[in-house]
């Protein structure tokens, strides 16, 4: 069974000295929430992927994040019984106040705080993930 590759870009804002997660609600399947990413294309690296998924689920692009190019956070699960990896680096947005621009594939967005967005999240790995971000989060705010 082939594997499926994944990247994407998971992206905190630091406003009224809170660190906020933005989760992006799908419009299609379960209508889960996500960090923007999306399938790696053939010859496409993880992180130009991860860049491109970005700008085009939620409109922004390299020049309004400040990505950490050396946290990063990979999950491994299954989709319809196939395997999935996804990659994730942490970005943050350098203009807290910068709205979002969905895609259609997405119906809704959120900035949350980490609670919150662990529990919107709904997957103990992704619960996971976001905590360790929090924490690398905390000492570049």
């Amino acid at each position: 069974m082939s594997l499926t590759n994944a990247a994407g870009l998971v992206i905190f804002r630091y406003t009224n000295k809170v660190i906020q997660f933005l989760l992006l609600q799908t419009s299609y399947g379960q209508n889960h929430w996500t960090p923007p990413k999306g399938h790696v294309d053939p010859g496409e690296s993880n992180w130009v992927t991860a860049l491109r998924e970005t700008k085009e689920e939620a409109g922004y692009s390299e020049n309004d994040l400040e990505i950490y190019k050396d946290v990063s956070y990979t999950l491994n699960y299954e989709v319809n019984q196939k395997p999935k990896c996804v990659i994730y680096w942490l970005a943050k947005l350098k203009n807290p106040e910068q709205s979002v621009t969905l895609s259609d594939e997405h119906q809704d967005y959120k900035w949350l705080p980490l609670q919150q967005a662990q529990d919107l999240s709904g997957y103990d790995d992704m619960k996971l993930l976001l905590a360790d971000f929090y924490e690398k989060a905390l000492k570049l705010v």
